[in-house]
C-alpha cells in the first residue's frame, strides 16, 4: 500500500483550456518587456525551463533573478484572473472523487509539479481540489529544473521511501522522473500522451482518466486497502 501519492496537476487533475498559456504570456510581457510570440515545449517541463527556453526563442539570456521576476508576475496574473480560470478551465472527471477517496483511506497526498508553488495552490483552489493536499511535502517548479529532482525532494520532505510512494501523472516526463527515483507510476491519458505512449514509457498502470475511483484506489492501496 502506498502511503504517499505525488500528483501532477495540469492535464492530470485539471485543464486550464488555454488560460494558463495566456497568463504565461501576460507574465512574460511584464517581466521581460517583450510580448510572448511563441512558447517553448511545456508538457512535463518545469516552469524554470519553460521560461528560460521561451526567453531564448525571443533572443533573451536570463538568470535566476529574471525567472523569479517572471514567477511573481505569473502568480499575480493567476490571482487577477482566477475567475476567468474557474469559468474557462475545469477539474478533470473523477479528480475530486479520487482525492477524496484516497484521503478516506489515509493516504497522504501532495504535488510534484512544474508549476511554481503559489500557482500550484491557486490552480487547485480554484477548482476545489486543494483540501487534501499537503503542500509542505510537495516539490515545485522553482525547486529544480529536473523532474527527477522534484520527485527526490518530495520523498525527502515527506520522509518517505520510494517503495511507499506512487506518482500519478500524464506525461512521459512524469514517468521518467518517478523511475529515476524507483517510484511506481500510475499514468493517466488525459493529456496529450495516449495510453500506448505512456505504457511504452514505463508506467506500471495506465488509465484513460480518473473516473474509476475504485480502480484507482486499488492501484494505489492494493486489493485490500483497509
Amino acid at each position: 500500500m502506498a502511503g504517499l501519492v505525488l500528483w501532477d496537476i495540469d492535464h492530470t487533475l485539471i485543464d486550464t483550456r488555454g488560460v494558463g498559456r495566456e497568463l504565461s504570456a501576460t507574465a512574460f510581457l511584464r517581466s521581460t518587456g517583450q510580448p510572448m510570440r511563441q512558447q517553448a515545449k511545456i508538457d512535463g517541463i518545469t516552469e524554470q525551463v519553460i521560461f528560460r527556453e521561451t526567453a531564448r526563442l525571443h533572443g533573451l539570456d536570463t538568470d535566476r533573478s529574471d525567472f523569479e521576476r517572471f514567477a511573481r508576475a505569473l502568480t499575480e496574473a493567476h490571482l487577477r484572473q482566477a475567475a476567468e480560470l474557474r469559468e474557462r478551465g475545469h477539474a478533470l472527471p473523477g479528480a475530486a472523487a479520487a482525492l477524496n477517496a484516497l484521503d478516506a483511506y489515509g493516504v497522504q497526498q501532495t504535488v510534484v509539479s512544474g508549476n511554481v508553488r503559489p500557482v500550484s495552490k491557486m490552480k487547485l483552489q480554484v477548482f476545489g481540489l486543494d483540501q487534501h493536499i499537503l503542500w509542505a511535502l510537495g516539490a515545485y517548479g522553482e525547486d529544480s529544473d529536473a523532474r527527477a529532482e522534484l520527485v527526490r525532494l518530495c520523498l525527502q520532505r515527506a520522509d518517505t521511501s520510494a517503495k511507499d510512494a506512487v506518482l500519478i501523472g500524464d506525461t512521459p516526463a512524469d514517468i521518467e522522473g518517478a523511475q529515476a527515483n524507483n517510484v511506481r507510476v500510475i499514468a493517466v491519458a488525459s493529456g496529450r500522451s495516449d495510453e500506448f505512449t505512456l505504457r511504452d514509457a514505463g508506467a506500471q498502470a495506465v488509465l484513460s482518466d480518473l473516473r474509476d475511483t475504485e480502480l484507482l484506489v486499488k492501484l494505489v492501496c492494493g486489493d485490500n486497502p483497509h
